[in-house]
């Protein structure tokens, strides 16, 4: 299915045989009319996604149906999953366009795209916009958020006062949006528009010139070189117009940018700067395993990694959380005990993790040896 924007192999194996193209019709409607057995609820509306792009229009409009008409103890348990994929919760926005209680878990679902979040924005009902209000970081982060409360005429007048105090006293103003620029005057005194704007660093400005001097720079490949003084001094230079941004280009700049710039934001003193960078779109398994292991890292960025399935999955990044002092003792104790009998043992003797989590590991070791001694008797 060539228009499909996710691949055929998001699917179990299982289940792929019901979305493919060229499996025989039968098999594709009863993948569209929910009929696979012991299939997950995520897997479940990623099928029917997949299958309402199929070139049967019969298939695609029973998978649209069937998506529409799914229980809520389905549909629920998908939409407040974290591995549901952006496009699939867009899809879902609109299938359940008018009902609050599933809208509401895909404006709480941080895999739901901006654009879908911003969409949603201008129409939800007053309780929704309030929520809409409440993620400061996708309001700094996508101006079209702001702009769609503003413009949704079930928002209270203090739910869109109350986002737009906010945006503005984070740096960001849209002289376009009224409500922003009666923000401005309400938290400056002045109006934004009636003085020419004082130039700021942005993010867009600072990664297009970044790419630039990137490519200019790059040496010939197979061919390192040192960094020469000014190259140094171009660094030091983006550091310091980084560190000049206000909270909403910085946000920005944490969302798009690089591992440089994201590595710098991640020790910024705002909260929400801190988080837009660790929930970036383009972060690494390399660098949620460096903060892992980090002793300074924010507290909110650390419960992000230890909260999220998907970085749990990951052996290393486990390890290095168990071994972490920051990681609060009952979390980090749950996964002491999912981790392979080789590392348990190695933190028995480790002195440089936590007292408690090397008490434990002990004692789960003396249970294996005394539980071994007892096995070789009985023979």
């Amino acid at each position: 299915m060539p228009d499909c924007p996710i691949p055929l192999d998001a699917l179990p194996k299982p289940l792929q045989k019901h979305a493919d193209g060229k499996a025989p019709p039968p098999l594709r409607m009863m993948g569209a009319k929910g009929l696979v057995p012991a299939v997950a609820p995520v897997d479940l509306v990623t099928l029917l996604f997949v299958l309402s792009f199929d070139a049967d229009a019969v298939v695609r409009e029973t998978a649209t149906r069937t998506a529409e008409g799914l229980p809520e103890k389905i549909h629920g348990v998908a939409l407040r999953s974290e591995g549901l994929s952006g496009p699939v919760l867009d899809w879902l926005a609109d299938r359940f366009a008018g009902k609050d209680a599933a809208i509401e878990l895909v404006l709480l679902n941080a895999s739901t795209p901006d654009d879908t979040f911003a969409r949603l924005a201008s129409t939800v009902s007053q309780k929704l916009a309030d929520i809409v209000r409440q993620n400061e970081l996708r309001l700094l982060r996508h101006d079209a958020i702001v702009r769609a409360l503003c413009a949704n005429p079930n928002a209270l007048a203090s739910t869109i006062d109350g986002a737009c105090d906010f945006c503005v006293r984070n740096g960001l103003t849209l002289l376009d949006v009224p409500q922003m620029v009666q923000a401005h005057e309400r938290v400056y005194g002045v109006n934004p528009a009636a003085r020419p704007p004082e130039p700021v660093e942005t993010a867009a400005a600072l990664m297009t010139e970044y790419q630039r001097e990137l490519a200019s720079d790059a040496a010939p490949e197979g061919s390192p070189r040192a960094e020469t003084e000014e190259e140094a001094k171009k660094k030091l230079n983006i550091t310091q117009r980084i560190l000049k941004m206000s909270v909403s280009e910085k946000i920005k700049l944490a969302t798009l940018g690089n591992k440089e710039a994201r590595t710098l934001l991640l020790r910024d003193s705002n909260k929400l700067v801190c988080m837009a960078s660790v929930t970036s779109p383009r972060i690494t398994d390399g660098e949620i395993l460096s903060l892992a292991n980090s002793r300074t890292v924010n507290a909110d960025v650390l419960r992000y990694i230890y909260s999220t399935r998907e970085f749990l999955k990951n052996y290393a990044i486990k390890t290095s959380l168990v071994k972490n002092p920051k990681v609060p003792l009952p979390t980090a104790l749950k996964m002491l005990f999912t981790l392979q009998e080789k590392d348990i043992k190695e933190l028995a003797r480790d002195r440089n993790v936590p007292q408690t989590i090397q008490s434990q590991a002990k004692a789960f070791m003396m249970k294996k040896e005394q539980a071994a001694k007892m096995s070789a008797g009985k023979k």
